[in-house]
């Protein structure tokens, strides 16, 4: 009798993944698997829109250097010990031009080469405060911009090491907040307020 070849058994780090790449979710929601929790994520309002189309325009017209932005560009990020990698699908997701990032790119890329991601609080607020901040960071995502609407405040993370980052400047609504290389400007949040 001779002994199968068995195949290793899927750990639960694998099941959790595995299904997550398999959801399809409604048209409009987003699903991202974060510190190990699948994350739904319904539609924004319009506020939520007009706050990144604000960005995004200062963004392309006031830079030192040329941007490219992608609204939910997934990105795969370090995952927290003993949890598979984190999904996470930004509002904004900033590049240099030059580099053309995002052509041909799957619909999971990993952060290297990424300026800044940008996001605006809605309905999970806490995620984008800390469970995403420490998913960015551990990405090595230079920059994390965050629209708090709640706390009608934008701040900027940047200097990420381990699990967050080390420096953070905040503005409320209606103060211009200094934006560091390679965008090189103080962002304008009056239209924020």
């Amino acid at each position: 009798m001779t002994a199968m070849a068995h195949e290793p058994m899927p750990t639960q780090d694998d099941s959790l993944l595995k299904g997550f790449l398999a959801l399809e979710t409604p048209a409009g929601f987003r699903a991202e698997l974060i510190e190990g929790e699948i994350v739904v994520t319904p539609p924004t309002d319009g506020d939520h829109e007009d706050y990144l189309g604000i960005i995004g325009m200062q963004v392309t017209r006031r830079s030192a250097t040329d941007m490219q932005i992608s609204g939910y560009k997934g990105l795969v990020l370090a995952g927290t010990d003993g949890q598979p990698a984190d999904h996470v699908i930004p509002d904004a997701t900033i590049a240099p031009y030059a580099m053309r990032l995002f052509r041909g790119a799957e619909p999971w890329m990993p952060s290297k080469g990424v300026a800044m991601v940008v996001e605006v609080t809605s309905s999970r607020p806490r995620n984008d405060r800390v469970a995403k901040r420490h998913a960015y960071a551990r990405g090595a995502v230079p920059l994390y911009l965050l629209v708090d609407r709640g706390k009608s405040a934008v701040t900027i993370f940047s200097e990420p090491k381990g699990d967050d980052y080390l420096t953070t400047h905040t503005a409320p609504f209606g103060d211009p907040l200094p934006l560091p290389a390679p965008f090189s400007f103080d962002l304008e949040t009056t239209d924020f307020a």
